[in-house]
């Protein structure tokens, strides 16, 4: 069963030997999620799935602070940090970072 989220975000996955190594989540201007399997970092999925979404209007992009791998991979496509949140969307103590071409 599908959770309720993803009717909110156009999923795109790329695959190596016919399996799923990686996915993006896109929702208009915004990547919404990015994942790589662990296996398959470094093989440039995360960078051709950027890429991909960049062609399709993506612009921006939020990221935990607590995440420095994310945000160094973010600013090396060429984010900055525009804007930060001390807490996550539920209140949390998360401090989120968005960043935008």
């Amino acid at each position: 069963m599908k959770p309720d989220y993803f009717p909110n975000v156009d999923l795109y996955a790329v695959s190596e030997n016919d399996s799923p190594v990686g996915f993006i989540g896109l929702h208009g201007d915004m990547i919404e999620m990015l994942f790589i399997d662990g296996d398959a970092r470094g093989r440039g999925y995360g960078s051709t799935l950027i890429e991909f979404a960049k062609e399709n209007g993506a612009t921006k992009v939020d990221v935990n602070e607590q995440n420095p791998m994310a945000l160094a991979f973010y600013q090396s496509k060429g984010f900055r940090i525009v804007g930060r949140d001390a807490t996550d969307d539920a209140g949390r103590p998360y401090p989120i970072l968005h960043l935008s071409l």
